[in-house]
């Protein structure tokens, strides 16, 4: 996701600076709770035992960052507000729409049971999305934390390695779980039809054939414009140094 926690302005109020800080420090650990579940269950029984253990929790931790919209329209962050709800939004299609009414799915199950539709791979799909989603946030919500909240530690190789991550990593993650993602909602496409609507199954469809595609392209070039923005004003400043 995109930069949805950075302060406004580099002079901040005590009290913003703070929750701020709060916020992402409680983000990180929550996602890094996610990242810790998903390992642990698929250590112990594979894909097919990650949604039991982890999918509640993990739908309340994402539904926490709706509170990022919140912040870009009181202007508490810099980040531009169409972006940020379009993130905001497509995880919710997700843990709302897709495996929160078609459980079957993240559990791999194709009877009747939880929806059904799901098998092997969807199962696969959504542990590799969590982890994408929960690797993702860890790096950014720790990232940020640490840059409001102590400047000897950002300048740090802790703070160095963070930067690294936060704008490297999403190489590899971005397009692990987008096309989680995609897969989970194409795989809905056919139990909305018979336990929600057929409306809601044409909804499913339109939204991974027409609109996902081109969201996803205009999330995933926003991070590589904020990467390159963030990479020259780096060289810049060693050059003064």
């Amino acid at each position: 996701m995109a930069d949805t926690s950075k302060p406004a302005k580099k002079a901040s109020s005590p009290l913003k600076n703070g929750y701020l800080i709060l916020y992402n420090a409680v983000s990180a650990t929550l996602w890094l709770t996610v990242l810790g579940r998903v390992v642990a269950a698929n250590v112990a029984g594979g894909p097919l035992a990650v949604y039991p253990t982890t999918g509640e929790f993990c739908k309340w931790t994402q539904t926490l960052a709706g509170m990022e919209v919140l912040h870009s329209l009181l202007g508490i962050v810099r980040a531009p507000l169409f972006t940020t709800f379009m993130q905001v939004f497509s995880r919710y299609a997700i843990v709302w729409g897709i495996t929160g009414l078609f459980p079957a799915l993240a559990l791999g199950r194709s009877d009747g049971g939880g929806g059904g539709g799901g098998d092997v791979l969807s199962s696969t799909a959504y542990s590799s999305m969590l982890v994408a989603w929960a690797t993702t946030e860890v790096i950014r919500y720790s990232f940020f934390a640490l840059s409001l909240g102590s400047a000897a530690l950002s300048a740090g190789p802790l703070g160095k390695a963070l930067h690294w991550l936060r704008y490297h990593a999403f190489f590899v993650l971005y397009p692990v779980g987008i096309s989680s993602e995609a897969y989970l909602i194409w795989r809905a496409v056919e139990p909305a039809k018979e336990q929600v609507s057929e409306v809601y199954s044409w909804l499913l469809w339109g939204y991974v054939v027409l609109v996902y595609p081109p969201s996803a392209y205009i999330l995933y070039t926003h991070m590589m414009a904020q990467r390159r923005k963030v990479m020259k004003a780096t060289k810049a400043q060693k050059k003064t140094q």
